[in-house]
């Protein structure tokens, strides 16, 4: 399944994208797409609902976050051995984890605010795994089990703020706007293979980046089970599993974005996110 919430930012309904690509409205079955429904039982009972006999919603309908709360943003830095290396870092030989505030999060296609004073704001495309159930602790074998899908993340970054600031990397990784996620949620079950997927990021239609989950230094069930060895993973929490090379910062010399870029990524099987880039204001 394809699941998505749709509408105006803070009044976002739940909705479902049919096996013919229209957007359902989901808000006859459930509330939201929260806790309840990425449980396994709840995604069930979403998977036994038959799909066209929902109304339809507004086609051209703003898509916003597909997780109603998302308690956290763990995110793994440097998890592609040719973008650690693009960024002049050693591959890690544990994975890097870092945090990105939840007010960092948008729609797919809400616009990017490039924060006062930034100018080294820079892109890059990941694999969000959205956790469906409390793991704690959990062994790699079953660590897929605690999935309930997979997202596109846009991990939005400043560099100034993250390398030349001080302190950890949060400082450049959770400015306003700086997560958009969407435009669905893709669930376990249709996504496949979550290292085979192809994913790619251009800004102003130039392709920057061109990769595959295939070359993640650490996997998708090696992270939620050593994540869960340093905190709890919570229903609807997102791990953000890094970028492979073609950021800005790795470009010779390098690129930033400037108010009125325009960004298109997408990764197989996981849907396309469009943002366009705006000066900071009080507005």
């Amino acid at each position: 399944m394809k699941l998505c919430r749709y509408g105006p930012k803070g009044a976002e309904k739940p909705g479902l994208i049919d096996a013919e690509g229209v957007l359902r409205d989901l808000s006859v079955v459930i509330g939201d797409i929260n806790a309840k429904a990425l449980s396994p039982e709840g995604l069930k009972a979403l998977a036994d609902v038959d799909h066209f006999t929902l109304p339809r919603a507004p086609a051209a309908a703003r898509l916003g976050c597909p997780i109603a709360f998302v308690p956290k943003i763990v995110c793994v830095g440097l998890n592609y051995a040719d973008h650690a290396r693009e960024s002049g870092n050693p591959i890690p030989t544990e994975p890097v984890l870092f945090m990105k505030a939840t007010s960092s999060i948008v729609g797919a296609n809400d616009d990017v605010v490039i924060p006062r004073g930034s100018v080294k704001t820079d892109w890059e495309v990941e694999l969000g795994v959205v956790i469906g159930q409390r793991a704690s602790y959990v062994e790699e074998a079953q660590a897929l089990d605690y999935v309930a899908g997979y997202c596109v993340v846009n991990d939005v970054s400043e560099r100034e703020y993250q390398i030349e600031r001080g302190g950890q990397w949060d400082k450049g990784k959770g400015c306003d706007t700086f997560a958009p996620i969407g435009p669905w949620l893709v669930t376990r079950d249709e996504a496949g293979d979550p290292q085979d997927l192809a994913m790619w990021l251009d800004v102003n239609g130039k392709r920057f980046q061109t990769g595959s989950t295939q070359t993640m230094i650490f996997g998708v069930a090696h992270l939620v089970h050593y994540i869960s060895q340093f905190m709890t993973l919570m229903p609807g929490d997102v791990i953000s599993t890094g970028t492979p090379p073609g950021v800005g910062l790795g470009q010779k010399p390098p690129l930033y974005l400037k108010p009125g870029d325009v960004m298109t990524l997408g990764i197989q099987g996981l849907g396309q996110q469009r943002q366009t880039t705006k000066a900071w204001s009080r507005d």
